[in-house]
This record gives C-alpha cells, structure tokens and sequence, in this order.
C-alpha cells in the first residue's frame, strides 16, 4: 500500500472528508485531493503532522510498514494518562458552515470550532476551554459578550480578573465595575476608583461614598441615603440611566 492509499484509507477511518482534513492540517482541499490521487506528496512538515494526528510512524504511513510493538510493561508500569490521548467529536450537521457541535479534547492544543465548542481552545457561539472565545465563553481566559472565567474580557466579565463593559470579579475593570479592587466610570468594591460614582470601603470619584472617601463630593457611605445619591447624581449627570442609578443605590440599602 502506497502513501496515497494509505493516506485515503487513514482519512476514510476517520470518517473525515478532504475539505476537514486539510482544514486541520492548514493545507488547501486541492492538495489533500492530489496526495491521495498520487499526484503529489506530503512535504516533511505535513508528513510529520499525518503521522502525530493520525497515531501511526512516518514509515508506516510512508512506507506501509507497521513498527513492531514493543511488549506490554507490567501492569503497574502502564500510563493510565498517555501522552497521545485525543479525542474529537463532530456532528455532521452545520450552521452557517460550523459544525453544530464540535468536541475536541486531549493533551497538545486541541482546538474545537464550532456553534457548541468544547476543548483546549474553543471558539463558537458557546465555547468552553482552557482558552474560550465566543459569544458566552467559559474557560482559564475567556473572551466574548458573556464571559466567566479565571481572566475574563467581554460585555459582561465575571472572572479573577475581569474586564468589561460590566465587570465583576477580584480586579474588576469596566465601565461599571464591582470588585475586590474596583476600576471604572461607576465602581463599587472594597477599594473602587471611578471617574465619576465611587462606592466603597475606600472610594475615590467625582462622587464618592466609603469609609474613606475622597472627590469633590464624598461622603461617608454610613450617612449618605438612597435619595441623597440619587440626586447627586443626576444633578451632575443627568443623562444616566435611571436603571444605573436604581442599580447603584441597592449599595446603600
């Protein structure tokens, strides 16, 4: 068996078409459809990538020649973990040209692209992974307009660190910000620095309301009601939004 034969019969176990496997290998169809057909070959890089993504040696794979197998260690000596696991999953149907759901999980870079992806690093409508990107993403660093994760960047960050248009987390950056350490236009935390409405245990902002306050109007967060608030405010910005405001005096209350 030639490469070209071994090459389609490998694909064909996969239950891969031209078009996904070249899009793995970052390779045009074109090219996958000419080593197949025996009128080219793979160059080493590819080779190499066929060999670590379809499990098998380049001589096999070159030469269709199977390696012997090395006899099986002691049970005890056995990798309940080895390094080549993979494992991927995806659904045939699509949307808008993505797999509806595409899994791709094992140790390396496993990437998952799809409406629901699931791996190391994903990226779809709803993406779950080390790395996550999507419109509601989950993961170790995670970006999208619904994000959690241990840094998180989005419309709406919830995270370790999280940075948004509304970011909540233990270093939250946004334009309304609710943290541990607290950073932007309307913050509430522990420590929250605003540009304009600052409530915390220690608030610095055009208005600002803490135990330790400071700004052009600062007040003690014990003494300052709901109303008083409200009315600062929107006498010095009385453009916001009323549902901001209500938001912001739930603090006091």
């Amino acid at each position: 068996m030639d490469i070209s034969e071994k090459l389609y019969a490998l694909r064909r176990g996969r239950q891969l078409s031209q078009e996904e496997l070249a899009e793995i290998l970052g390779v045009s169809r074109q090219a996958v459809q000419k080593w197949e057909s025996g009128a080219s070959t793979p160059d080493v890089g590819n080779l190499v990538a066929l060999s670590d993504y379809f499990g098998v040696s380049l001589d096999e794979l070159v030469k269709g020649e199977k390696q012997p197998q090395p006899s099986a260690p002691p049970a005890d000596d056995v990798d309940p973990f080895p390094r080549r696991f993979q494992w991927e999953y995806k659904s045939k149907r699509t949307l808008f040209g993505l797999p509806l759901v595409h899994i791709h999980l094992g140790w390396g870079l496993c990437r998952a692209k799809g409406i629901l992806a699931i791996g190391n690093l994903a990226t779809g409508l709803f993406s779950l992974g080390a790395l996550s990107a999507g419109l509601f993403s989950l993961g170790g660093l995670s970006l999208g307009l619904l994000a959690l994760g241990g840094l998180t960047l989005g419309g709406v960050a919830l995270g370790g660190v999280a940075i948004g248009l509304l970011a909540i987390g233990g270093l939250a950056v946004g334009v309304v910000s609710l943290g541990g350490l607290s950073i932007g236009v309307y913050a509430v935390g522990g420590a929250a620095l605003a540009d304009r409405v600052a409530i915390g245990g220690f608030a610095s902002g055009h208005i600002a309301l803490g135990e330790r306050a400071r700004g052009s109007l600062a007040y003690s967060r014990a003494t300052c009601t709901p109303d008083l608030l409200r009315r600062m405010i929107l006498d010095e910005y009385p453009h916001t939004w009323k549902a901001l405001v209500d938001f912001l005096t739930l603090f006091l209350e």
